[in-house]
Parts: C-alpha cells; sequence; structure tokens
C-alpha cells in the first residue's frame, strides 16, 4: 500500500487542482444597505460541453476514520465542482495531476470546516470524504447533457494517516 503525507490546504498548495472556497483573503464589500458582508467570486465555477447547467444540491456524507484507504479517484470532465462544509467540520481532499489520461501521485490536504473547495474540471479527486462526524456539503457541480464522470480504480491504493 502507498502512503500520503497530509499537507495544509492553501491557496499556492491547491492552486494547481483548483479554488478555496473561504473567506480569508477574499474580497469583499458591504450590500443589503450595509447589513451584509460579500466575499465575492471565491471560486471559478466551469461549465463545458452540450447544454450545461448549473446544479446546487446537498450531498450528506458519512464520517471517515483514520487510516483512509483511497481505492478510486473520479474526475469531471465537463465542469468544475465544488465542496462547501455546512457544519463547520473538517474534511479530507485528495487530489491528482492527470498523467496519460489517469491520476498522477495523490496530494492530501485537511480542510478545515471554513474551507470548501472546488476542483476544477478535469480535475482528479476523491470520493467526499467527512471526518468527525457525518457532514452536509453544499455542492455546485454541472448538470446537462454528456458524460460528466471518469472513474480511476488504483492497482495499489494509498492510505492517509
Amino acid at each position: 500500500m502507498n502512503h500520503l503525507k497530509i499537507e495544509p490546504l492553501t491557496k499556492s498548495a491547491f492552486a494547481p487542482f483548483g479554488n478555496i472556497v473561504e473567506t480569508e483573503g477574499a474580497q469583499s464589500f458591504k450590500i443589503n444597505n450595509g447589513t451584509t458582508t460579500r466575499f465575492h467570486n471565491l471560486a471559478d465555477v466551469q461549465l463545458r460541453g452540450e447544454n450545461p447547467r448549473t446544479l446546487v444540491s446537498i450531498f450528506r456524507g458519512e464520517e471517515f476514520k483514520f487510516p483512509i484507504e483511497i481505492k478510486m479517484m473520479e474526475r469531471h470532465p465537463l465542469g468544475s465542482q465544488a465542496f462547501i462544509p455546512l457544519n463547520a467540520r473538517p474534511f479530507l481532499v485528495v487530489v491528482a495531476e492527470d498523467v496519460n489520461a489517469k491520476p498522477a501521485h495523490p496530494h492530501a490536504f485537511i480542510a478545515k470546516g471554513n474551507q470548501g473547495v472546488n476542483f476544477h474540471a478535469n480535475i482528479w479527486h476523491a470520493t467526499l470524504t467527512a471526518l468527525e462526524g457525518v457532514s452536509d456539503f453544499l455542492v455546485v457541480d454541472r448538470g446537462g447533457d454528456g458524460n460528466n464522470l471518469e472513474e480511476h480504480f488504483f492497482d495499489i491504493s494509498y492510505q492517509v494517516e
């Protein structure tokens, strides 16, 4: 089994894979007669292919306990996919660059409960991996025509401790 080291989730470390959705360092301004702060343009939502449309869903993820085995990764060639935690709990984010239509060596990050992630289109990522309890996530991704899911199963899985 391959082992993955968990890295801090920072904007620079995650940039090759997508955006971190958080208020820290974001452009912001007051709206609604000064009663609300808008944190503006936090993610690059990408829609490709025929007849794309934006989907907004809530996913309820079962809790994972360490060590966590990564047997499979997926990607969405026709659009980005954002996971934004609704319960202020951390979650595991595992991503990989593409090499010859397969995921390269993965990178593992822990997202704090106030951080979401937006995977760019065609970025390999592990499935939703909630930590510290069953957790709900607001998910923004692509609907419409075409196949927007590819899966890759590893011959030798990865373990995150």
